[in-house]
C-alpha cells in the first residue's frame, strides 16, 4: 500500500532547505509516497519547492495553534502553495484538561476555525495524544470533542491509544467519517536502567516490532474512511539510525499492508 512518512520523526533532518530536500528524496528511495510536514517551522513556500523537486505530495501539516485560530485565511493560501488541503495541529495544551471550562472554551474556538476551513474546501485535523482519555465530568476529554463538533477531523495516533488504555478498534469506530489521516507506530515494552533498578515500560517501535496487531488495525481505519497512513516514530530524530528505523517501517508496511 502507500505508505507517508510524518517528518517530525526526522526533526533533526530538516534544520535547512537542503537537508530537508535530501531527506524527502532519501525516503522517497525507500518506499515513502508521501509526506506530513510537521516538526520544524512551517514554510509554505519551502514545503512547495521541495514537493516540487522531489516529486512527492505533501498530504497533512501541523502548524501553530495561534495561527490556526487567528490567521486562518492566510495559512490557507499558504497550504495552496503545495496543494495540501489538510491542515491539522499537534496538539492542544494539555494544562486545559485541568480546567473543564477553558478546554471547552477551546474546542469550541477550533471548531469555529474548523468549519471556516470546511467551508473553504480545506479539513481540519486534531491530533490526540494519551491525555485526551482523561476524563471530564465521566467523559473523555476525545469523546467530549467527538460529540460536541461536527467540523473537527482527527488523525488517530495508534500509539497513543495503547498507551491511554482504550481499544484501538473501538476508539476508531468512534472516529467513523472523520479519520482520513491515521499515524502509524508500533508499542513494545523495554527494559530501563533506573536508579539502580531495572524497570518496563513502554516505547516507541518500528512497524512490526512491537505488539500491535497493524494489519487489523489498518484495515479497520481503512473501514471507517482512512486514507492516509503515516509512519510516525517519535523518537527516531533522537536514535543512532532514526533513519533506519522509518526505512524499516515503510518495508514492513509495503509487504505487510
Amino acid at each position: 500500500m502507500d505508505i507517508g512518512l510524518n517528518l517530525f520523526s526526522l526533526r533533526n533532518m530538516l534544520a535547512t532547505e537542503q537537508s530537508f530536500l535530501d531527506a524527502v528524496n532519501a525516503l522517497k528511495g525507500v518506499g515513502y509516497d508521501y509526506f506530513q510536514f510537521s516538526g520544524a517551522p512551517f514554510d509554505g513556500e519551502m514545503i512547495a519547492r521541495v514537493s516540487r523537486a522531489a516529486g512527492v505530495p505533501f498530504c497533512l501539516t501541523h502548524v501553530p495553534m495561534q495561527r490556526i485560530l487567528e490567521d486562518a485565511d492566510a495559512l490557507m493560501r499558504e497550504h495552496e502553495l503545495f496543494g495540501c488541503k489538510n491542515i491539522g495541529l499537534g496538539m492542544m495544551p494539555k494544562e486545559l484538561l485541568a480546567d473543564e471550562t477553558a478546554f471547552k472554551r477551546q474546542v469550541d474556538a477550533l471548531e469555529k476555525a474548523a468549519q471556516k476551513m470546511q467551508d473553504n474546501g480545506f479539513t481540519f485535523f486534531y491530533h490526540h495524544h494519551h491525555f485526551e482519555f482523561y476524563k471530564i465530568n465521566g467523559m473523555t476529554a476525545l469523546d467530549y470533542m467527538l460529540q460536541n463538533t461536527a467540523h473537527i477531523h482527527f488523525t488517530a495516533d495508534i500509539y497513543w491509544m495503547q498507551y491511554g488504555g482504550v481499544n484501538v478498534l473501538d476508539c476508531l469506530e468512534k472516529m467513523r467519517g472523520r479519520v482520513e489521516c491515521v499515524h502509524l507506530k508500533d508499542y513494545k515494552i523495554v527494559f530501563k536502567e533506573e536508579n539502580g533498578e531495572t524497570v518496563m515500560s513502554p516505547e516507541f517501535a518500528a512497524l512490526g516490532d512491537g505488539v500491535m496487531n497493524i494489519p487489523a488495525i489498518t484495515a479497520k481505519a481503512r473501514e471507517c474512511g482512512a486514507k492516509y497512513f503515516f509512519v510516525e516514530q517519535d523518537n527516531a530524530a533522537d536514535l543512532a539510525d532514526g533513519f533506519g528505523q522509518v526505512a524499516r517501517s515503510a518495508a514492513y508496511a509495503k509487504k505487510e499492508l
